[in-house]
């Protein structure tokens, strides 16, 4: 298997990714269901940790320091640089921020790597579902120093139109910021996997390529 059949096996596995009827936040009625909320094990962040680290390698990154914006990314940074470190021997710092700025102590927004000038930043989240996660960092980040953001690392890319555009997330933070998005894996890739027989669930595949026919974007 390639790393992205076993990342998708991995979400299987985990109970991260389902197929079924689910109602979204949106209102869609979608044939799948992503929970990185049941991610849980030192097992599981570790090997998660090992496919961001994948990821990040395969598109050729070289970060300086990833960053992780709270919560949810704080354990996937942390995890996401050790992997680095343990399977490619490269060593890069990482940084997290706080919801409150810390007014005691040491003080201050971000907890790890002090931030500098022309630093080399790779954010690493779970999911991207509007993008509000990246639009609340930025200027966080930005506030701090001129780093120099080389993309942002999610689990999946739905590849799905927002509910007041015909782009997907992905695609509107880039034209908004020039933030490139990566993921370890597509929509289109777990569609392969079903067909594949790589995961059960082929016979979602119908539902699959119909949802993305309604909602999906190139």
């Amino acid at each position: 298997m390639t790393y992205k059949e076993s990342f998708i096996k991995f979400m299987v596995d985990s109970g991260v990714l389902k197929f079924g009827e689910f109602t979204l936040k949106s209102g869609r009625l979608a044939p799948y269901f992503i929970n990185a909320g049941n991610y849980k094990t030192g097992a599981q962040l570790a090997k998660l940790g090992e496919f961001y680290a994948e990821c990040i390698t395969e598109n050729g990154l070289k970060p300086q320091t990833l960053f992780g914006p709270a919560y949810k990314g704080i354990p996937l940074s942390v995890s996401a640089c050790t992997a680095l470190y343990n399977k490619f021997g490269v060593d890069v710092n990482y940084c997290f921020d706080r919801k409150e700025v810390k007014d005691h102590g040491e003080g201050g927004m971000f907890v790890g790597k002090s931030l500098e000038d022309g630093e080399k930043v790779v954010i690493i989240e779970d999911v991207m579902t509007s993008g509000k996660a990246l639009r609340e960092v930025l200027p966080k980040l930005m506030g701090a120093a001129k780093v120099d953001i080389e993309g942002m690392i999610i689990t999946v890319d739905r590849m799905e139109k927002g509910l007041t555009s015909d782009k997907s997330a992905v695609q509107e933070v880039y034209d908004e910021f020039g933030v490139k998005v990566y993921s370890i894996v597509t929509i289109n890739d777990i569609i392969d996997a079903l067909e594949k027989g790589v995961i059960p669930g082929a016979e979602y595949v119908d539902k699959m390529k119909e949802y993305r026919k309604v909602y999906g974007v190139g």
